[in-house]
C-alpha cells in the first residue's frame, strides 16, 4: 500500500523508487533465493491486483529480481550479505532488472526505444531506489524486523 500511496509523492518526473524491491532484497539476502523468489511472485501478484496494472507484469519482474538477488545470498554469512555496500549493489541490480522488465511488459507507451528502456525506465529508477535504500541499510532497519 505504501508503494501506491506514499511513493508517488516522492517521484521526480515520473521516476519513482520501488519500496517493494528494497524489502524483497532484504528478505532474499536474509532467507535465500527460493524464499525470495516465492515472495517476489506473491508481492508482484498483489501489486498487480492492487494497482490495476497489467496482471503478470510486476509479478514476473519482481520474481526475476528476487531470483537474481538470491545469487548474492550467503548461507553462513548473512550479516555480510546485509552490509551497506552489498545491499546497495544488490538493490541496484535487482531494481534495474525489475524496472526494465516491468517497463517492457507493462508499458502504456507503444514506441519504447532501447535507450529509453535502459536509461530512463531502467537505470534512473534503479539509482533512485538504491538511494532510498541507504537509510534502511545504514540504520539496519530490515535486520530488526526480519
Amino acid at each position: 500500500m505504501l508503494q501506491l500511496t506514499l511513493v508517488p509523492l516522492l517521484s521526480v518526473d515520473f521516476i519513482a523508487p520501488d519500496l517493494i524491491i528494497i524489502f524483497l532484497v532484504y528478505l532474499t539476502l536474509k532467507n535465500g533465493q527460493l524464499y525470495g523468489t516465492f515472495f517476489g511472485f506473491i508481492f508482484g501478484f498483489l501489486f498487480d491486483l492492487i494497482s490495476g496494472g497489467l496482471l503478470g507484469s510486476s509479478m514476473f519482474a519482481k520474481t526475476l529480481s528476487a531470483f537474481v538477488a538470491g545469487f548474492f545470498y550467503k548461507d553462513k554469512k548473512i550479516e555480510d550479505s546485509l552490509n551497506v555496500f552489498t545491499l546497495s549493489v544488490v538493490v541496484l541490480i535487482s531494481s534495474f532488472i525489475n524496472a526494465v522488465f516491468y517497463s517492457l511488459l507493462g508499458a502504456n507507451q507503444i514506441p519504447l526505444s532501447f535507450v529509453s528502456v535502459i536509461f530512463i525506465h531502467g537505470l534512473l529508477p534503479a539509482v533512485y531506489t538504491t538511494l532510498i535504500s541507504f537509510p534502511f541499510s545504514i540504520l539496519g532497519i530490515g535486520r530488526k524486523f526480519l
